[in-house]
């Protein structure tokens, strides 16, 4: 028995569960017939993950796998069960693993780019919405690299010349709260850095930024498909098939501290024309070309 433990909603991350038994079958698992796995949502509520990982413990999973913030609630239930986590921020400088080559304890897996494209993603915003000097960063002060995203956030800002507002939110109406405080500013342009929570909570951002007609750069691709402008940062699809290809090489018996951390270091950038032209932006052929995407 599996335990999958994510901190944002089952309507959100169902696809990416779903690659992740993708992954797993390519091991020859296959939920219900030779494996079974108990799923666990926060929804956002990072407060609950402990006892869900606490609950996954009790019930004798033979591994875990843990997204995001929810990779520290794993972490902290057990020290005998091995985690397979897929997460957007540096698993070294967060005591995750002390090496990436061979990591120690029950530890291993996957981790892309997403926490560090702060500095990239206001560029960008620049780029596109040149008048841009009045910017604010959405943030989730319970992500565990919140502070590196805000930091690196801030040194960026600095150098583009830009002044950078801050908003916090962890909960749904807080981020109503953000955004009519955006307002308030007559911010010109938003930065939602990367964050399960906000995931879960995309489209409700998504309203609220073509509501006030403020162009926003996100950290993840589902924002641009469900009508955000752009989004910038690593992908997290494949990232997911090897985590479940992980987790079956373990339940074949391989060890955390044989299966080394894989960094993706691929950065995709996403643009979506229909929205750009509901802003009134026009998008430069030089930031098309760079583009992965281009949603019309």
């Amino acid at each position: 028995m599996i335990g999958f433990l994510n901190g944002g909603s089952a309507w959100e991350y169902e696809p990416l569960a779903a690659i992740f038994r993708r992954g797993l079958s390519e091991t020859g698992f296959v939920e219900s017939l030779n494996v079974f796995i108990e799923y666990r949502w926060a929804e956002g509520h990072y407060e609950r993950m402990p006892t869900m990982a606490a609950d996954l413990v009790r019930r004798r999973v033979t591994a875990i796998f843990a997204n995001g913030p929810a990779v520290v609630a794993a972490k902290d239930a057990t020290s005998t069960i091995p985690i397979v986590f897929a997460v957007g921020f540096d698993p070294i400088a967060s005591g995750l693993v002390t090496r990436l080559s061979r990591p120690e304890d029950n530890l291993t897996g996957f981790t892309n780019l997403l926490d560090e494209v702060a500095p990239k993603s206001l560029e960008l915003l620049r780029e596109l919405v040149p008048p841009a000097t009045n910017v604010a960063i959405l943030l989730n002060p319970a992500y565990p690299s919140a502070e590196n995203q805000l930091r690196d956030g801030q040194a960026a800002a600095r150098t583009l010349g830009m002044q950078l507002h801050v908003m916090n939110a962890s909960t749904e109406s807080q981020i109503d709260t953000a955004f009519a405080a955006f307002i308030q500013q007559s911010v010109d342009a938003i930065f939602v850095a990367g964050d399960p929570f906000f995931a879960s909570r995309r489209d409700q951002i998504v309203a609220l930024a073509a509501r006030h007609a403020i162009p926003a750069i996100y950290a993840r691709r589902e924002f641009p498909v469900a009508g955000g402008l752009m989004s910038y940062g690593g992908g997290v699809v494949d990232m997911y098939r090897q985590a479940g290809t992980y987790v079956g090489r373990i339940l074949k018996g391989e060890k955390p501290a044989d299966l080394p951390v894989v960094q993706s270091t691929k950065i995709e950038l996403i643009l979506n024309l229909k929205t750009a032209k509901a802003l009134g932006l026009s998008v430069p052929t030089s930031l098309l070309a760079r583009a992965d995407e281009v949603i019309e």
